[in-house]
């Protein structure tokens, strides 16, 4: 039966030990299966992750050609509004999950683990179904709201989603306390296609029959809770087979009141830091459109336009930022683990791990976005002229925005491990505000305008990176050292950077041709950086050994052992 490769390992429990406490012949969980279990369930998640963004690209890439740069603006701006909830709903709930699971499953009590699953989701579904009331009852509000009237029927047709995800959030947060991260991966997949699918197929459609770009835009994000509907029912029958499969016993079980209190006291604080970011953030494209419609003087088709080409740019700009979410919410269940089992070295090295497998994996993309933005633009949008200059520099912006963005979630994620809730609270909100002031005086100039916003973008996270290490440096004992493990891989792909750029102007001197100003430049680039990481080391050999086949990975990468 497919549906047993998503669940997690049944877990001898020794009748003859006090409830609560795992087997003794098994022991706690040792440092190595930890790493072990994290770098699995990063690398599954991460599998996940380059599929459902490559569907993505499928998807979002075509979605710009069929309703136009006015259409896209309208599809994302009902994105802004669906984030906003969907933060305030699943922010800190799935997070709180998975710490206590973490803990729970550390000592073997599955009725607690259960416990916490009830609890978090009544809390779930009146979250969700608050936020599909708001979406859909008062879509036209909200777009008129966003000085984007032509929004209304995306926002009603997202609306659904809202509680479809946050059921799907608690199933996830029951399988990724435990550490097992298949369910999540194919559910992910699953709602991708069915996006894919049906969001191009009524967008087409509509366009086809119509000619409304907003109806059209209301159909394409229609896929969006369609793919939200089949993620939820396999989730839902993914977690009652898994539920029958685990344990009656183990420990003390706490009532749902004193689950919930704990749950929201982790819970609470991870939610107003992100959810309050979303809404700086909401409250920042506002100003963004209101800027340009006012002191900049562009009319409302003009601003929609530089909107959906900023929007397409955040798009490119979210594929590498996706990849890091799976290691952060791989490792924050491990982290808390190994400090349960007071393994403070172990969580060290764990945290370590992490920042070097997300320096591997950003900073190329980060350097390989600022230099080849052009390009790029230009190959998936068919860009020309001013436009295209204008589409380069917001890529090339927010390219650079790429690491910084990567650091404060595995920061996060690690000061959240350690029980520090409020401090990326605190730090999220002042770069929140100083995206919306530096956008406000940028994009009220007329030279400057939409170009503006990424900058803003990236002093937000400047700024939010260099609060959280300050803060894990203060708080955290013996605190990992994040900046020391991204050394190597900036400096190759720095190099990778400067052969990147060099090729594709020799590329542009002897071709027109835009599929190869991008491939041949990249594909170089791309062979460049591989020899650099190889040759200095990126990963450590430790690091390899926690991959599935790691002897092999090393070998081939010619990554040796340490002696001593």
């Amino acid at each position: 039966m497919p549906w047993k490769n998503c669940l997690p390992p049944r877990r001898k429990i020794d009748s003859g030990i006090p409830a609560g406490l795992p087997a003794k012949k098994e022991g706690p969980p040792l440092a190595s299966d930890r790493k072990q279990s994290f770098l699995h369930g990063a690398a599954l998640l991460a599998a996940a992750t380059a599929i459902v963004k490559v569907i993505g690209a499928l998807y979002k890439i075509p979605l710009g050609n069929i309703i136009g740069d006015a259409g896209f603006g309208y599809f994302n701006t009902a994105y802004d509004i669906y984030s906003v909830l969907l933060m305030i709903s699943t922010a800190g709930l799935p997070v709180a999950m998975s710490r206590m699971i973490a803990e729970s499953a550390s000592l073997g009590n599955y009725g607690q683990i259960r416990r916490t699953y009830q609890t978090a989701q009544y809390i779930f579904l009146g979250l969700g179904a608050a936020g599909t009331i708001l979406m859909t009852c008062f879509s036209r509000q909200l777009a008129g709201f966003m000085n984007s009237p032509n929004s209304w029927a995306a926002i009603a047709a997202l609306g659904p989603a809202a509680i479809l995800m946050c059921q799907t959030s608690a199933f996830r947060g029951f399988f990724q306390g435990q550490g097992n991260m298949r369910p999540t991966s194919f559910s992910e997949v699953l709602e991708a296609l069915c996006k894919l699918v049906v969001g191009l197929g009524l967008a087409y459609l509509i366009m086809a029959t119509r000619k409304d770009t907003a109806l059209a835009a209301g159909g394409a994000i229609l896929g969006v809770t369609t793919g939200s509907l089949v993620a939820t029912i396999f989730m839902y029958r993914a977690y009652r087979i898994a539920r029958r499969e685990q344990p009656l016993t183990g420990g003390p079980v706490f009532s749902y009141g004193s689950t919930a209190k704990k749950l929201l006291a982790i819970a609470i604080p991870i939610t107003v830091g992100s959810a309050g970011l979303q809404i700086i953030t909401l409250i920042d494209a506002k100003v963004v459109m209101s800027q340009l419609i006012g002191p900049a003087g562009f009319t409302q088709a003009e601003a929609d336009s530089l909107k959906g080409i900023y929007n397409f740019a955040q798009t490119i700009f979210n594929l590498p930022c996706a990849f890091i979410p799976p290691i952060t919410i791989s490792v924050l269940p491990a982290i808390t683990g190994q400090l349960t089992l007071r393994n403070f070295r172990a969580a060290r090295n764990l945290e370590e791990s992490a920042a070097r497998v997300t320096g591997l994996v950003t900073m190329p993309c980060a350097i390989g976005l600022a230099v080849m933005a052009q390009p790029v633009m230009a190959l998936l949008r068919g860009y020309e002229g001013d436009t295209l200059v204008t589409a380069g520099n917001l890529l090339a912006v927010l390219g650079l925005c790429v690491v910084f963005n990567s650091v404060v979630l595995l920061t996060n994620a690690i000061m959240q491990a350690h029980g520090y809730v409020y401090l990326p609270v605190m730090n999220m909100f002042l770069g929140g505000i100083i995206k919306v002031i530096v956008n406000y005086i940028l994009v009220s100039n007329p030279e400057i305008n939409i170009q503006g916003a990424p900058v803003g973008t990236l002093c937000c996270y400047l700024s939010i990176t260099i609060l959280n290490i300050f803060a894990m440096r203060k708080v955290i004992h013996k605190a990992p050292s994040i900046p020391k493990n991204l050394l190597k891989p900036f400096l190759a792909a720095l190099v990778m950077g400067i052969v990147a750029f060099g090729s594709w102007k020799l590329t542009a001197m002897v071709t027109s041709s835009r599929l190869l100003q991008c491939a041949l430049p990249i594909l170089l680039a791309g062979v460049v950086y591989v020899l650099l990481a190889v040759r200095m080391q990126v990963i450590t050999y430790a690091d390899c050994m926690l991959l599935p086949k790691g002897e092999k990975i090393a070998q081939l990468l010619h990554i040796r052992k340490k002696q001593g």
